[in-house]
């Protein structure tokens, strides 16, 4: 009951903030371009809170269904509008200032990404390095001839610090090309090229892990396989382990480090595991039973135990990195510009077929990361909430009636013909943008139950 309400918590919070930033940019905008604005609401339907403020007169508001929000402007097509206001309705002003209201919106939220990914790489954080481990065998990343410890310096030629710079360079690079070069340095400080093929992960509409479809796995440190914390009603403390034990045997096989503990437990989902642990200077015999863990489609044993830090292991894998004021800046825009395109580049491909719809997330599934990053910590809250502000800013750009993207097609098509769209256009163009719409949110709630049920 506690995650569930962390994770409720979390969703709300980031669905609020994004959901004010990007109406107030229309309210902002509207009001320095001397339109009245007669109600700002978050949320549709019937309002549980509302105040008139401001010499406008302005409602504001909090509606019953918190998935989206408006700002209701003075505007001739609503409503009769008294003859000394007309001046400010939204319906008499230039192309280019109800165009600049329209975009307003989107321009916020992406705006909101710039700053927080400005505050994140300027404050620094713990990140993980670009290490590799040892590939399946017959993988990509095998064939390529990636070894255990090996370092992602650069791909196709963009540097890499971190493990999350890897993931997504390799994301976007891999779109429509066959292979992406990685450029790798050893323990021994020997830099090597290699040519990883990317092109089976769009013969399988790029559907699942694909890092693991790749081969790629986060190089794992020698940490000794001592436990340091045993979770309350899990498997392990069901079977009798304790904080101090050191693992040194499963099923007769001699255990190394901790890695092989855990290798071993999430390949045995249901299946009793004969644990063989050093306490207080003897050896125990223990039987274990992970407990089944469904993700991405398989099924993984957990035991509920975590091994001690070991500060030198964390040194291989772990750095903490931060950014000049400039730097900072500079890589937060291009960072907000890359996730952007991206967007763009898979919702073509989506179209195209070339990319599953399966990838498209409801709010069941934004539940679930919000509540997941919320867990992680306020850095890794506070990246979530640009990437969904960045997703909510592309989404409201694309030419769909109904979306502001929609009006902007609208103005656009009235520069081209120099007089306004009529009225039965219009309302042709919303029923069209509402069946999309409805569309696109049966597909993305269709694929979080899909999730939700495969686990």
């Amino acid at each position: 009951m506690s995650d569930f309400l962390l994770y409720l918590s979390a969703f709300v919070v980031v669905l609020g903030v994004l959901i004010v930033v990007h109406e107030f940019g229309h309210y902002l905008v509207a009001r320095l371009c001397g339109v009245r604005v007669l109600r700002f609401s978050v949320g549709f339907g019937r309002p549980l809170w509302q105040r008139t403020l401001g010499r406008d007169r302005t409602e504001w508001a909090i509606g019953l269904f918190p998935l989206g929000g408006y700002v209701k402007m003075l505007d001739e097509r609503e409503a009769e509008v008294a003859e000394g206001e007309l001046h400010r309705a939204f319906n008499r002003q230039t192309v280019a200032k109800r165009s600049a209201i329209v975009a307003a919106g989107p321009v916020a939220n992406f705006l909101l990404a710039i700053l927080l990914y400005w505050a994140i790489f300027i404050h620094g954080s713990d990140e993980l390095l670009p290490v590799l481990g040892a590939p399946p065998a017959e993988t990509p990343a095998a064939v390529a001839g990636i070894a255990n410890g090996e370092q992602v310096r650069a791909v196709n030629g963009r540097p890499v610090a971190t493990w999350s710079d890897f993931r997504w360079l390799l994301l976007q690079d891999a779109v429509g090309k066959d292979a992406v070069q990685l450029e790798t340095i050893n323990r021994q400080q020997e830099i090597a090229f290699r040519n990883l093929p990317v092109g089976d992960l769009a013969k399988h509409n790029w559907e699942g892990d694909l890092f693991e479809r790749l081969g790629l796995r986060f190089y794992r440190p020698r940490i000794k396989p001592v436990i340091s914390k045993v979770q309350p009603g899990g498997a392990g403390a069901r079977a009798g382990l304790e904080v101090g034990d050191e693992v040194v045997a499963i099923d007769g096989a001699p255990i190394a480090s901790w890695p092989d503990v855990v290798t071993r437990v999430r390949e045995s989902p249901d299946k009793v595991l004969a644990f063989d642990v050093l306490r207080q200077g003897r050896i125990v015999g223990l039987a274990v039973k992970p407990e089944a863990l469904a993700n991405g489609g398989k099924t993984f044993g957990r035991i509920g135990v975590a091994a001690a830090d070991d500060a030198q292991a964390r040194a291989e894998v772990r750095a903490f990195i931060s950014y000049g004021w400039l730097e900072a800046g500079r890589k937060a825009l291009r960072e907000t510009w890359e996730q952007s395109s991206f967007s763009l580049v898979m919702l073509g491909k989506m179209l195209t077929g070339e990319v599953s719809w399966r990838n498209l997330s409801g709010p069941v599934t934004i539940a679930d990361y919000a509540g997941q990053s919320a867990k992680a910590g306020l850095e890794y809250y506070l990246k979530f909430m640009a990437l969904v502000s960045i997703s909510l800013g592309v989404l409201n750009l694309l030419p769909i009636p109904v979306l502001d993207g929609g009006h902007l097609l609208y103005h656009m098509i009235e520069v081209v013909k120099r007089s306004p769209l009529s009225e039965r256009a219009m309302e042709l163009g919303q029923q069209i943008g509402l069946s999309i719409l409805f569309a696109l949110m049966a597909f993305a709630f269709f694929n979080d139950i899909n999730r939700l049920l495969s686990g």
